[in-house]
């Protein structure tokens, strides 16, 4: 049987997973997120995707091992994870009222292929208050999120609209990663 690995500790990813009904551990990849500022955000979440990847795969080099990344870009600007609330209420004041992009890069690492790819979702907010970022604030919620909202939970009601694949902004686009790991070779 194959050994699929999701190279993550994030318990959104894990969940997202579960749901597929897969057989899988998780091995938390602790690499360098550091970047060249000059990346264009699809080649950021493509690179770190993959040294999560290759990270785990070195100590489970039969495995199947998928590495993931997300990022938001509001203007042009690249926003992580918050690192306090005062960074968290400006990133949300900044998306307000408007459309902004969400990327996540997934590698695909195995015995024999080594493949990335990303999935871009445009995300429209609606024009918030500076009551209502603060009650969301309120909840902890943003604080290990990009862009500092996560849309499967009090997120949501922020956002007016999303154009492209809901999943992605979750943190993995689970239909083409799926795709992705059969043409790699994985049997489901």
């Amino acid at each position: 049987m194959q050994n699929l690995i999701l190279a993550s500790s994030s318990p959104r990813r894990k969940e997202l997973l579960e749901n597929l009904q897969l057989s899988f551990n998780t091995v938390s990849s602790d690499v360098d997120e550091h970047y060249d500022p000059e990346w264009k955000p699809d080649r950021i979440v493509m690179e770190l995707a993959f040294r999560k990847a290759k990270f785990v795969f070195k100590d489970y080099p039969a495995s199947f091992v998928i590495g993931s990344d997300t990022v938001v870009v509001n203007d042009n600007h690249v926003l992580g994870k918050p690192q306090n609330r005062e960074e968290a209420f400006s990133m949300l004041k900044s998306l307000s009222g408007k459309t902004h992009s969400v990327y996540t890069g997934v590698a695909i690492v195995t015995p024999t292929n080594e493949q990335t790819f990303f999935e871009k979702t445009d995300v429209v907010f609606w024009e918030l208050s500076d009551e209502e970022i603060n009650k969301y604030l309120d909840t902890g919620e943003p604080f290990d999120k990009a862009g500092s909202y996560g849309i499967q939970g009090f997120g949501r009601l922020l956002v007016k609209g999303i154009t492209g694949d809901y999943f992605s902004v979750v943190g993995l686009p689970v239909a083409r990663t799926m795709r992705e790991l059969i043409k790699a070779g994985y049997v489901i």
